[in-house]
């Protein structure tokens, strides 16, 4: 049996369809079955409950053999990214420990490093989880994935409906930062291997597409693949901060914050090795394929 946290959301919909695929046992910690009848029809047993229950853990990690922990958030205060991602991943892990599972697949995020953890919240999350789960003494594999593209959610659609709809194409400073996004399926694919090979355990692995850009070229691409004429325009990062700060203020799941701007700063976000690339070996889907295939 294999327990996915969460698999209602973007990424998890795809690691636990492809972990389907391969007729694997499956069973989803969700926190409301009548929202996760998709993974209910795709034959995943569901279990209530939480990150931040550990009552909820231990029900949903008994019988397991592998644990996936895919649950993490963007946005929000300190204490909340300690609560949700640090303290449930080390809730899940003891969990897992109790229930004497025999590997643990974590996904992690591009761009965390020792050097980036006190950057922003949001990596330090990531990095302080990154170190639970090396520590923990259950065999382990850790994903980096860069920017996750797919038709069904995370923020391609924003970017394609930005392009289509908008007189011009906003590109935060100069556009010159690069890279490299990869398909969720593709994702999925990894992490699929991940349960399955004995080979690949104890190690990071950074994983992105097969394409390099930097964000000009990539709204250039995006525009040209997608047959749109609309002007680009490049946006100062100060301006973009001032708008930041009001509409992190909004309701709901914002796609601009400080701190994501704070990253955005920071560097290129590309992978730094191909020990992925080299290790599992799989295709993947080309940029101006995974722009084609967008909603």
């Amino acid at each position: 049996m294999i327990l996915v946290t969460g698999g209602t959301g973007f990424v998890g919909g795809h690691v636990a369809h492809e972990l389907r695929g391969r007729d694997l046992s499956v069973r989803c910690l969700v926190r409301d079955a009548r929202k996760a009848a998709r993974l209910s029809a795709w034959g995943c047993e569901l279990v209530e409950g939480d990150v931040t229950n550990r009552e909820s853990l231990a029900r949903a990690a008994t019988g397991a053999e592998t644990v996936v922990q895919l649950v993490a958030i963007r946005q929000g205060k300190a204490e909340q990214f300690r609560r949700v991602m640090v303290e449930g991943t080390r809730d899940l892990l003891a969990a897992a420990t109790e229930a004497g599972a025999q590997r643990f697949v974590h996904m992690s995020a591009l761009g965390t490093t020792e050097q980036t953890k006190d950057l922003v919240p949001y990596f330090g999350a990531k990095w302080e989880t990154e170190q639970l789960v090396r520590s923990a003494g259950i065999p382990h594999v850790i994903f980096r994935p860069s920017f996750v593209f797919g038709s069904d959610g995370g923020i391609l659609p924003t970017f394609v409906k930005l392009a289509k709809l908008t007189p011009v194409t906003p590109i935060i400073g100069t556009g010159r930062q690069r890279i490299q996004p990869i398909w969720a399926d593709d994702v999925a694919k990894y992490f699929g291997d991940a349960v399955e090979r004995a080979d690949v355990t104890g190690r990071t692995y950074e994983v992105g597409g097969p394409d390099v850009v930097t964000w000009n070229e990539f709204w250039e691409r995006l525009k040209r693949v997608r047959g749109m004429r609309r002007p680009s325009v490049h946006v100062p990062v100060a301006l973009m901060k001032v708008n930041a700060l009001v509409t992190e203020r909004l309701p709901g799941n914002i796609p601009l914050t400080r701190d994501l701007l704070k990253m955005l700063e920071h560097g290129d976000n590309v992978v730094t090795d191909d020990d992925a690339v080299r290790t599992f070996e799989l295709p993947l889907l080309p940029l101006d394929d995974q722009l084609r295939r967008a909603a």
